[in-house]
């Protein structure tokens, strides 16, 4: 891709998250809004007209045909993250689609290999894994700074007043703390200390929709052990624990877009400030464009192959706790 022009994006769904990511898009210097898409035309005109966009449709379709766009974002509930990624690419888009990549590993093996099938870049939006705080400390845990990883303890909680027909809690949409929050916690673990052995897990569920309210999962390795939870019940602290053989690192709340991180050794503790650019999407928008200009249809920081190990450790952890979608059966 010509490294003096600006890439051409487009936004497919135009709700809360597609809103932030398009406040951190207005950052970047050589990047262009230059369409948006929803199935309502008022919602697409007013997000358009918010962010700047030169095109708005209320056809996702309509969207995918515009040969102007370079890549497209993906920002619709989770069910529809695969068919809408699959088609985006087979009309000669690259795409970054928001997590979770798919609801299970089948729907995101199909994925990928439309896009080696394509030639088109794909990549799972997993805006943490870019996070400069999350960078530095992979690097310095690399280096053996805190000695081997033996216990992480990480949440992801709050408390949801959400109604009955939110996407959050509605089955047929992939709600359920597992794959909207719970996939952070089992991401950092996943990040540090590779797939897991052995899985245990356990969930509440709701009474009326049947989706999972509150997840505990315990990731068994050979030499450490992590304890994860997400939930819509309370609220946590959101502090991700760090322990190795010598020493402790904090990623401080809220840890998944940590500002800071801290790193406890020899009774002190030393603070490193790493404060995002924007809300913190900015730098996964970045990774895209380095992969764009180097004609990568992957990331090396955040692989297929990542997104694939993620989503089938998630499957695993659903099994455990006896969760399907509806899709799924």
């Amino acid at each position: 891709m010509n490294s003096s022009k600006k890439i051409k994006w487009g936004i497919v769904g135009c709700g809360n998250i597609a809103n932030k990511f398009a406040s951190d898009l207005a950052l970047i210097d050589d990047a262009e809004l230059v369409a948006v898409a929803s199935r309502s035309m008022d919602k697409a005109s007013e997000f358009g007209q918010q962010h700047d966009s030169e095109k708005a449709y209320d056809s996702y379709d309509d969207l995918f045909l515009d040969t102007n766009i370079d890549i497209i974002y993906i920002a619709t509930p989770h069910t529809s993250h695969a068919a809408l990624s699959i088609k985006a690419m087979e009309h000669d888009k690259h795409v970054l689609c928001e997590k979770p990549l798919a609801l299970n590993k089948k729907e995101a093996t199909a994925m990928i290999e439309t896009s080696k099938r394509t030639n088109k870049f794909f990549m799972e939006g997993l805006w943490t894994r870019f996070n400069p705080s999350l960078i530095a400390i992979k690097e310095r845990i690399d280096n053996g700074e805190i000695g081997d990883v033996k216990f992480i303890n990480v949440d992801f909680s709050f408390k949801t007043d959400k109604s009955l027909d939110s996407r959050v809690l509605d089955l047929n949409l992939g709600g359920g703390t597992i794959l909207d929050i719970g996939i952070y916690p089992a991401f950092l673990v996943y990040l540090l200390l590779g797939v897991p052995k052995e899985i245990l897990a356990k969930s509440i569920f709701h009474k009326v929709t049947k989706c999972d309210m509150q997840t505990s999962m315990i990731f068994h390795y050979e030499t450490a052990q992590a304890i994860m939870y997400s939930g819509f019940a309370s609220k946590s602290d959101l502090i991700a624990r760090i322990s190795g053989a010598e020493g402790e690192i904090h990623l401080h709340n809220p840890w998944l877009v940590a500002q800071s991180y801290s790193i406890l050794k020899n009774d002190k503790e030393q603070l490193f400030e790493l404060p995002t650019t924007g809300l913190g999407f900015s730098h996964e928008i970045i990774e895209c464009h380095n992969c764009l200009r180097a004609d990568r249809i992957e990331s090396t920081l955040w692989s297929h192959q990542n997104s694939l190990d993620l989503i089938s450790i998630l499957d695993r952890v659903r099994k455990q706790v006896g969760l399907k979608y509806p899709q799924e059966h």
